[in-house]
């Protein structure tokens, strides 16, 4: 892999990571703090959603990013040529 090509595949690995934890802070930190108050009328399980969202929600879209990722990185490696295969 030449010296372009190399910073080309860390720039779309930095991206992808970029993304994906963007997402997992808005669940996490946006849906589950900031947002609890306009989230409180919806329930689920019992409770509102934003609780909901801070204590399961966001480990459950945490496991979902963890696979995506692991898809992505995949598709990325065989674009670049680096995959394992």
């Amino acid at each position: 892999m030449d010296n372009e090509s190399g910073n080309a595949y860390w720039a779309a690995n930095i991206r992808l990571v970029t993304v994906l934890l963007a997402i997992w802070a808005f669940v996490s930190f946006g849906m589950g703090i900031l947002l609890r108050p306009m989230l409180m009328d919806i329930k689920v399980g019992g409770v509102d959603l934003g609780f909901w969202m801070a204590q399961n929600g966001s480990i459950y879209v945490f496991l979902i990013l963890i696979f995506v990722y692991a898809v992505m990185m995949n598709g990325i490696d065989r674009q670049y040529n680096v995959d394992e295969e």
